[in-house]
């Protein structure tokens, strides 16, 4: 890969990259931390990965940092606790797009990655399996499995009003 395809590739994927780190972290710092990680990891191997296969590298190099970054984060405790309000705002709250968003944070981090792939990103099956490491049966296993966990998340009327 020349430097040219570098720069393109940067300006190419850099806010898909961005957009799918930040909907599974939710923390705007990290996710861009993650993102020029996955990019100097790209500049170092740039000579071995082709242009054409820059997006799905990019991907699964962003993917498997944010793996790594959560098993870190799980490793840590931290002292400070939050006491929430049951008369909070939050509670009761009805925008479905909040709903939706809190319903991505409750699956399991393999299926909110497939989900946010599939879903927000539009990658295919074959892709999504590139880039995570999962088989391509898998991958439709937890796409299936997030989507019937939302749809009865969204349906339930407790969460909703």
């Amino acid at each position: 890969m020349t430097i040219k395809e570098y720069n393109k590739a940067v300006d190419d994927y850099s806010d898909g990259v961005y957009r799918f780190i930040l909907k599974n972290i939710r923390n705007k710092d990290t996710a861009r931390d993650i993102v020029q990680e996955s990019y100097e990891k790209l500049w170092i191997r740039h000579e071995i990965i082709s242009a054409a296969k820059v997006k799905a590298y990019l991907f699964s190099t962003a993917y498997h940092t944010m793996i790594d970054f959560i098993r870190k984060e799980s490793r840590i405790t931290y002292n400070e606790t939050i006491n929430e309000d049951e008369n909070s705002h939050e509670n009761h709250y009805s925008d479905l797009n909040e709903i939706l968003h809190m319903a991505i944070r409750k699956l399991p981090e393999a299926q909110r990655s497939v989900i946010l792939l599939r879903d927000y990103e539009g990658y295919s099956y074959n892709e999504i399996s590139e880039i995570t490491g999962l088989t391509q049966s898998q991958v439709k296993v937890y796409i299936y499995r997030a989507r019937l966990f939302l749809k009865n998340y969204i349906v339930n009327p407790e969460k909703v009003l």
